[in-house]
């Protein structure tokens, strides 16, 4: 196999070049609040989400790593383990009448809550369609402190989440780190230009547990004060977890915002454990290609970086060599935390909805000498853009060589008359 190939995700040729996807709704829980609302008020007041402090280790050798954790509805590390190890294997959720064959109870209980949360706020209409359930560690969070590892994988996790909301369509897993729910998003899309429905839900899911964030401290990828995108004392980035909604819908309709014109990914294997140039290239390229779109057209690109000192570089290299001048950049890491599978529809969802009411994230650090000199800024809440952008572009970078790239088109009431004509016309 090649080291560098092309992944599912990637576009057509232009002729080909599949019909937009809209966004007609979306959902969103994190550590800046308990929806999207409360969202843009942390973020308007200059604030970023809270934060936990987990500690790894013992004694003198523990460490402490901050986490940007849900507040009012925090998982408690304070014990040695979340999970009871000794409790029998096919105990029951008292508060589902589903049953939790392993793990811990309130670990789904709460992940339970927060899914329907989310989901709520997104709105779908009908649970018929496709549901992608898109997570990096599905629940590793409930069943890692059992004394053994118990018979289930990410599918039974997206199926029990299909149980939560009574869902009656057909139910998809998506796990590639990082890139999850882009490729989640594409696979939607997919499906509704293909299938016979005419909406799908898409749900990104990352819960905590240690598992996840003992790794990327043996990586020395975590700050153990804070993540700095594109800043001069960049560490490391900070975890997050959030529950994300975005409801797709086939075809516009007066509501709709946001089209999804074009989505690409490029998988590189020659560096699976960070970002490849040339692949961030290609997916911006097809990305563009497939949306009818030039680097000029693009009014605002959200990064991926996180914090990390060499693919943040990486990142910023790439984005000054292809768009000239840059368009102005933003990032949700540093306020959001890393969510990981989530990320891509827990970026997109707070995305459209800080573009929508003006709102930027706060920034407290300065951008690096050397990328600030190639021109690299972050839009913050000092500095929000004159006039909202008509097109976003959207880059997520993940674990196994990912990089995906979106373009985010925001609608008018003409692109709304025009799609619905293009719609009558085909019936």
């Amino acid at each position: 196999m090649p080291a560098s190939a092309t992944s599912a995700l990637s576009a057509a040729p232009a002729s080909m070049a599949p019909a937009p996807l809209y966004i007609a709704g979306r959902g969103l829980v994190s550590s800046l609040g308990a929806n999207l609302a409360e969202a843009l008020a942390t973020l308007a007041a200059g604030r970023p989400g809270a934060t936990a402090h987990i500690a790894l280790g013992e004694g003198s050798d523990a460490q402490v790593w901050p986490y940007r954790a849900i507040p009012d509805d925090p998982i408690d590390f304070s014990a040695d383990f979340p999970v009871d190890s000794t409790r029998p294997a096919d105990c029951t959720d008292p508060a589902d009448p589903a049953d939790v064959r392993d793990g811990d109870a309130a670990w789904y209980a709460r992940a339970r809550r927060l899914v329907r949360q989310a989901v709520a706020e997104a709105g779908p209409q009908g649970r018929d369609g496709p549901l992608f359930v898109a997570s990096s560690s599905s629940n590793v969070g409930a069943v890692e402190g059992l004394a053994a590892r118990p018979d289930t994988d990410c599918h039974e996790f997206a199926q029990r989440i299909a149980a939560w909301l009574d869902w009656r369509g057909p139910v998809f897993a998506v796990a590639t780190a990082c890139t999850s729910a882009m490729n989640a998003l594409a696979a939607a899309r997919d499906l509704l230009v293909n299938g016979p429905w005419a909406s799908a839900l898409v749900l990104g899911v990352e819960l905590p547990n240690r598992f996840t964030l003992a790794g990327f401290a043996a990586m020395q990828l975590l700050s153990p004060d804070g993540a700095r995108p594109f800043g001069a004392a960049r560490n490391g980035l900070v975890l997050g977890e959030a529950v994300a909604a975005l409801y797709l819908t086939r075809h516009a309709t007066a509501a709709t915002r946001w089209a999804v014109s074009g989505l690409a990914g490029v998988v590189d294997g020659s560096d699976p454990a960070g970002a490849v140039a040339p692949a961030i290239e290609r997916a911006i390229d097809t990305a563009l290609a497939e949306a009818g779109r030039k680097a000029a057209d693009i009014g605002l690109i959200k990064v991926q970086a996180a914090g990390s000192p060499g693919n943040d570089a990486v990142e910023a290299a790439v984005l000054t060599e292809r768009f000239a001048p840059l368009p102005p950049l933003v990032s949700l890491k540093a306020a959001l935390g890393h969510t990981l599978g989530a990320s891509g529809a827990a970026e997109l969802a707070l995305l459209t909805a800080c573009l929508e009411a003006g709102v930027r994230p706060p920034r407290d650090w300065p951008i690096d000498p050397e990328l600030a000199a190639r021109g690299v800024a972050l839009a913050d809440g000092a500095t929000p853009p004159a006039t909202p952008p008509r097109h976003v572009l959207a880059l997520i970078l993940g674990f196994g060589g990912g990089h995906a790239a979106l373009v985010l088109d925001q609608l008018d009431e003409q692109d709304e008359r025009d799609e619905r004509g293009d719609k009558e016309a085909a019936q």
